[in-house]
């Protein structure tokens, strides 16, 4: 019984260092953009949906402002989505800076405001090239003109850019921060590979026209999390080779990891609940190899108590998980200049175990709260 269950352990490590490397390679593809500084003329819009975010959306809506693309070119639309704080009134103070205002106003309840939100937005713009960011981001005063520069140049439909957290106050939070640029980096190392499949809201652009093309959120307008991958995922199957990942530090956006295990749990759990929805299930298969793999990991892990012999399985299986994610780290958070976060890797690992295989299950078998609400 004991040589099946660790022929089995094995193949599963073998196959996630398999995806690792995949992802390595996936990484080192994406080059360093040759932006060549020409004039820049695409009309842009920049989309946010708030709610209930009075505490920073005017440091956000600050950094929008300050940045050094041309004003003519831009328009700012932010859409309330039924804010039960001060968060309309900050946006409507900034309106006689260009800042447009949008609330909704549905009297029957959604599972996607979301979606409905940025649809919205979407239908009032102007601009050829969407770029959607949060209501909670920073960003520096070149992140739009390097979009831009970008688009411009390579003509992508769909840009995914880099995310990271910042300003953390723990270890908690810098612990996020690693595991938040995996996930970046996952993201990136496919669409490297040539296999779009995951991005983050937070800094994510598209053209207009290829949103409609594809009939916006229709189809996935049932899930409250996905404007985001569930979108890309749809643009890839009909332009599968035209959806860039922008690998420069004047794109990073900036945001916060959460202050609290249960904030953390729900937007995993968030996050998770849009994996069973991937138009590609190639990526969803290896998604639930992974997490065969990393639950092997915690059953040889509980066993060892019985037989020394899943103790050995578990130690080599943990080296070999600890030094291919090593390796796949060290580049991305270089690049995020936060070369130092790896050093973390020895506390996440475990960590990392039991809480994959937690919201694996519980991700895609309950409601989750988002934003004062309960939705699925």
């Amino acid at each position: 019984m004991i040589v099946l269950h660790s022929s089995v352990s094995l193949l599963l490590t073998g196959l996630y260092l398999f995806v690792v490397a995949y992802l390595i390679k996936g990484w080192a593809a994406l080059k360093r953009s040759k932006l060549d500084g020409a004039p820049l003329v695409t009309r842009i819009t920049i989309l946010i949906a708030a709610r209930n975010e009075a505490e920073r959306i005017h440091l956000t809506i600050e950094d929008i402002l300050a940045q050094d693309y041309p004003k003519h070119l831009t328009e700012i639309i932010i859409v309330d989505d039924h804010s039960t704080d001060d968060t309309a009134n900050i946006i409507r103070s900034y309106a006689d800076r260009g800042v447009k205002l949008l609330q909704l106003n549905e009297d029957k309840p959604l599972n996607s405001y979301k979606k409905k939100a940025i649809a919205e937005a979407i239908a009032s713009s102007t601009g050829e090239l969407m770029v959607c960011t949060d209501a909670d981001c920073r960003m520096g005063s070149k992140w739009l003109s390097t979009i831009v520069s970008y688009f411009e140049i390579k003509k992508p439909v769909m840009i995914s850019s880099p995310v990271t957290y910042f300003e953390e106050t723990s270890l908690f939070e810098r612990l996020q921060t690693l595991e938040f640029g995996y996930l970046i980096g996952i993201g990136a190392a496919f669409i490297g590979n040539g296999r779009a499949s995951t991005c983050n809201g937070a800094n994510f652009a598209y053209r207009k026209d290829v949103f409609y093309e594809v009939g916006g959120f229709k189809g996935i307008d049932d899930l409250a999390s996905g404007d985001d991958e569930l979108l890309l995922q749809k643009v890839a199957e009909v332009y599968p080779h035209q959806i860039g990942f922008l690998k420069e530090r004047d794109a990073v956006v900036y945001t916060h990891a959460k202050h609290t295990l249960k904030e953390f749990l729900q937007q995993r759990r968030r996050w998770a609940s849009k994996s069973t929805r991937y138009k590609d299930k190639k990526v969803v298969a290896l998604a639930v190899c992974i997490w065969l793999f990393n639950l092997s990991l915690l059953v040889n892990a509980a066993m060892s108590f019985y037989n020394l012999n899943y103790l050995l399985l578990f130690l080599v299986q943990f080296l070999l998980k600890y030094l291919i994610e090593a390796a796949f780290l060290l580049p991305i958070t270089s690049f995020f200049k936060r070369p130092g976060l790896v050093s973390l890797l020895i506390i996440l690992g475990p960590i990392h175990i039991l809480y994959f295989v937690y919201v694996g299950l519980m991700g895609n078998t309950r409601r989750y709260a988002w934003k004062g609400r309960v939705v699925r």
